[in-house]
């Protein structure tokens, strides 16, 4: 579940979300678990002592829902989702499951929501052109304390805001950002109730839970709890404000039994937590020793009731991360979509989440059998003009607002190339115009002045080349052949979105330099069959540079695919791999693709707003049909 105050200086409110997922076929796994004695001794547990117990190893054992026999995973970075194995060269076809963490229903979406979603949606736009089936899974959390209060504030019943809010965050997905989202799931539903309810049985049933007292502090805004040494000034490490919650009835998870064990699967599995930076992170909190965590409340109504309790409501925190499994049919480990996309490829959350993702999410999944994701990554968060992101500062950056004035694409464009993924990153109007105007120079007019010559001189037609390559001619060329490969190892290796943005962009600019030294408009008057050559060469990399673009610029992509006469079927990754395209393909006239931008105030940029909402409706008309 995700915080309405997340991300970016945009995430400066909460440190809550989660995701789930799993791909695969079943096979078992033989790891410590704990002895039957365990089960629910009644006893009272305060929030002091850090235990630092770990799962004793016994004989009994853990099954594992899992795709291989092997104890020890393969490095996923170096084979499971690799852009080609290491050993045979040979490209990773197997299916792949995306997760967005789900997102907070107590208040409106705002660009952090976005910011996850559209870099989740890159990348599951390239797995799908690059041949894999995928699953692409966000959705909205829906039950705590915080949506209840929310809820009584706005007088609605707990349901009806639910509705509402949750419908905002599906027309941002499908309507604004044109995200392919594959499955949107909302924690209210019965299936994900049922879910939720199995999986609990299954962790009381191995002695992972036992019925005891809770004292401490709680954040309602980041549904988070926190020992008195973990307060900063009285108040939480996020800055929400905390209560004191005296000896509440509360089920446990026997958290401080898997210190040792998570720290084995973080050794076993290297590749489990990205970027390396957070993973220190994390093994260093771990390291430090984990308590039992409180995973029922008794202090409101509103969330998935624990099995046989009338008083107790699952905590959100177990009850949110479990979507990701109830998206790929869980309880039914046997059913189709489990065995394909079980366990999941990629969570993608952000940073003041992981620890739930990173340590709640694969104890609980150990606990009960089941096999961790394979990757968990953390992005950064917003700030603008260097100050943080806040309601009361008045900064807030509203996605619809962003893309109604600058365009979808350029806001795409922007997320993706602004800041390295997993890092920190600044947000400024300057910045903004000047992706927007990346696209525009960079790219649109390269396209422009190319498509423009070859309908003038060329007969409408792509031309065949009619001279030898020159040096300058394999250069460029070579620089187009070899980006998918750099592509691949960007996206799918180490979700370096950024490197990904760069390397296209890097391509055109050296055909914007290539053109300008082979001046094809000169060459008309003095060599017309090294003209056909130099134009051949330039559309020829421009479309390779256009079908890598998709997952990123879907919209424009599509339109300079379409004025370089690519057809629909030949825009798949694999075309760019099949060697060079056929000349003598018919186009159209050429017309801008991408709108330049200028830092604007007053009545100018009112009109810079309506133009930018003018070309999202007319950029709308062209959005894919979604099957839910």
């Amino acid at each position: 579940m995700q915080s309405s105050a997340v991300l970016p200086a945009f995430l400066l409110g909460s440190i809550l979300l989660c995701c789930v997922e799993r791909s695969a076929a079943f096979s078992h796994l033989q790891l410590p678990s704990l002895p039957r004695s365990h089960r629910r001794p009644s006893v009272s547990v305060d929030s002091s002592p850090s235990l630092s117990l770990s799962p004793p190893v016994g004989s009994s054992s853990v099954l594992l829902h899992r795709r291989r026999p092997t104890a020890r995973r393969t490095s996923l970075l170096a084979s499971t989702d690799s852009a080609a194995d290491a050993a045979t060269g040979t490209l990773d076809k197997s299916p792949f499951f995306i997760t967005t963490p789900i997102y907070y229903v107590n208040d409106a979406p705002h660009i952090g929501h976005a910011y996850t979603t559209v870099a989740c949606d890159v990348i599951a736009r390239f797995m799908r052109l690059d041949g894999r089936e995928v699953c692409f899974l966000t959705g909205t959390d829906e039950h705590g304390q915080k949506v209840q209060e929310a809820a009584d504030r706005a007088g609605r019943t707990a349901i009806e805001f639910c509705d509402d809010v949750s419908e905002t965050f599906r027309q941002l997905t499908y309507d604004r950002l044109n995200c392919t989202v594959d499955r949107f799931i909302r924690t209210t539903e019965e299936g994900h109730r049922k879910a939720v309810q199995h999986l609990w049985r299954v962790l009381e049933e191995r002695g992972h839970i036992y019925l005891g007292a809770y004292e401490g502090w709680y954040s309602v805004r980041d549904e988070a709890y926190f020992s008195d040494s973990e307060l900063v000034d009285g108040k939480a490490p996020t800055g929400a404000e905390v209560i004191k919650v005296v000896k509440e009835p509360s089920y446990f998870f026997r958290l401080s039994e898997w210190q040792d064990a998570l720290l084995r699967f973080y050794e076993e599995n290297p590749d489990f937590l990205g970027p390396w930076s957070r993973k220190n992170e994390v093994i260093s909190f771990v390291k430090e020793g984990l308590r039992d965590l409180s995973i029922s409340r008794t202090s409101f109504q509103w969330g998935v009731r624990v099995p046989e309790s009338d008083e107790h409501v699952v905590y959100v925190w177990l009850d949110a991360l479990t979507n990701y499994l109830t998206a790929v049919g869980y309880p039914d480990t046997e059913s189709e979509p489990f065995r394909k996309y079980w366990p999941a490829s990629l969570h993608v959350v952000g940073k003041d989440i992981l620890r739930f993702h990173a340590i709640m999410w694969p104890a609980f999944l150990l606990a009960a059998g089941i096999e961790p994701p394979k990757r968990v990554f953390a992005h950064g968060w917003w700030t603008r003009d260097g100050q943080k992101i806040s309601k009361s500062v008045g900064n807030v950056i509203d996605p619809i607002q962003l893309v109604e004035r600058y365009g979808l694409d350029a806001v795409r464009y922007f997320m993706i190339s602004e800041v390295a993924f997993g890092q920190d990153g600044d947000y400024s109007d300057t910045s903004m115009a000047n992706a927007a105007n990346t696209l525009a120079n960079d790219l649109g007019n390269l396209l422009q002045r190319t498509l423009t010559l070859v309908y003038k001189n060329c007969d409408k037609q792509i031309p065949q080349p009619q001279t030898d390559f020159t040096e300058d001619d394999q250069a460029l060329l070579s620089a187009a052949d070899g980006l998918l490969e750099e592509c691949r190892r960007s996206v799918a290796l180490t979700q370096g979105l950024h490197h990904y943005a760069e390397a296209l962009i890097k391509v055109a600019r050296q055909a914007n330099k290539y053109i300008e030294s082979q001046a094809p408009w000169q060459l008309k008057k003095t060599d017309a069959a090294r003209m056909t050559t130099v134009l051949f060469v330039l559309c020829e990399t421009l479309r390779r540079v256009a079908v890598l673009f998709q997952p990123i610029i879907p919209l424009a992509a599509s339109q300079m695919l379409d004025q370089l006469g690519v057809p629909t079927d030949e825009r798949a990754f694999d075309s760019v791999e099949e060697g060079r395209r056929k000349s003598g393909v018919a186009i159209d006239k050429p017309s801008p693709v991408f709108r330049k931008m200028e830092i604007e105030t007053g009545d100018d940029a009112a009109k810079a707003d309506k133009g930018g909402r003018e070309q999202t409706k007319a950029q709308k008309e062209t959005l894919p049909a979604v099957a839910l």
